[in-house]
């Protein structure tokens, strides 16, 4: 992005044109937060700083002690019961809050804690290194940044990122990945790849599917890894780790460590979503509430800045088939003359495209409502 199209993404003022300023040259050192955190400062950059009615909006949410459901998933393969329990819990979460933890999901704790060292690793290597990763272009397999939309949000988030998105061929070579985490990362994209798949048989089931349905459909092709790092904050109460969104996907399964600060946001009020050792985070995403013609709910969730650091997380998305576009719309069978379909139909990258056009707090699930 050059500087005339970054002037042109802004309203002009002088306050403006120096934010642009400000966000470029924090850009160009491609050391992202961490950078600002080794350099030793002690209060934030101005680009990080949360706008007054932002912070404003927040008194009107409150807090809540509540959890989010956990479902353990041991025995679904053996037990008859316990696998209709387990869909009808999956049922509920995904109809109420559009998030759960799942436990006993296959994937060993060493494949778990291997995958978050890799992405410490990668983070905290020699930054010449992984500066050589540093990139906006979206059509890169594997890329390091801070904040996507760095020029287009309120207020820059206080994290970096490493992706891995292997595009039109769903795969990612091993020698395209970073050395320091390649191992650990290739194993991890192999089990969750596995997990996704189980999940998505076991919610066409909580739909009234058959249990073939979603992976037919190709939901849980196009995955993007999104491995966040947030280091210490000096000042969380100004700024966010990650902001208020929903996720441009069909599922998200989320790795994190013990440290917390996820929150999904229900009855507007903010819950967190407490680090269970062992568990993933599962979240439904806007395509699959789009499919599912509102049956389940993508809820927004944020993650708050920490004094204690680094959080570092893996999210797990799985987007569809983009190559060749495929169509999506709300699912034939769920529509009936009660319930009409809510949404038109769409193609993965034209949800995508309306996403990365603006600040990721900004749903596009509005934007494909069918007009009435």
């Amino acid at each position: 992005m050059n500087m005339s199209t970054l002037k042109e993404s802004l309203p002009e003022s002088a306050e403006n044109n120096d934010r642009v300023k400000e966000l470029k040259a924090f850009d160009e050192t491609k050391s992202g937060v961490k950078g600002l955190v080794d350099s030793g400062i002690s209060k934030i950059p101005k680009i990080f700083i949360r706008p007054h009615h932002e912070l404003a909006v927040e008194s009107n949410h409150g807090r809540s002690n509540i959890q989010v459901p956990i479902i353990d998933l041991r025995g679904f393969e053996t037990d008859d019961d316990h696998r209709k329990k387990i869909i009808y819990d999956l049922k509920q979460a995904s109809k109420d809050c559009g998030f759960f933890q799942v436990l006993n999901h296959g994937i060993p704790l060493s494949v778990l804690d291997g995958m978050i060292d890799g992405i410490r690793r990668f983070h905290e290597q020699d930054a010449e290194i992984k500066k050589e990763f540093y990139s906006r272009d979206r059509i890169k397999k594997v890329k390091y940044v801070s904040n996507i939309d760095l020029y287009r949000s309120s207020a820059a988030n206080w994290r970096d990122t490493l992706t891995i998105s292997p595009l039109a061929s769903d795969r990612v070579e091993p020698d395209e990945l970073p050395a320091v985490c390649r191992s650990s990362t290739i194993e991890y994209i192999d089990q969750v790849t596995k997990l996704g798949e189980l999940l998505f048989e076991l919610l066409a089931e909580a739909l009234g599917l058959t249990r073939e349905h979603l992976v037919a459909l190709g939901c849980g092709r196009g995955r993007t890894f999104v491995c966040h790092y947030y280091p210490e904050c000096p000042e969380p109460e100004l700024t966010m780790g990650t902001s208020k969104h929903t996720d441009p996907a069909f599922l998200t399964i989320l790795l994190q460590d013990q440290i917390g600060g996820l929150q999904v946001l229900k009855n507007d009020q903010w819950i967190d979503v407490q680090p269970l050792a062992g568990s993933l985070v599962v979240n439904i995403g806007d395509l699959l509430q789009l499919i599912s013609n509102d049956e389940f709910k993508s809820a927004e969730h944020r993650v708050v800045a920490n004094r204690v650091g680094p959080r570092i997380s893996t999210a797990c998305f799985f987007k569809g088939v983009s190559v060749p576009p495929q169509i999506y719309g709300p699912i034939e069978e769920l529509i009936t003359e009660e319930n009409p379909p809510i949404y038109k139909d769409f193609t993965v990258n034209d949800y995508l495209s309306k996403f990365f056009s603006k600040a990721i707090d900004k749903s596009s699930l509005d934007d494909f409502k069918l007009q009435v």
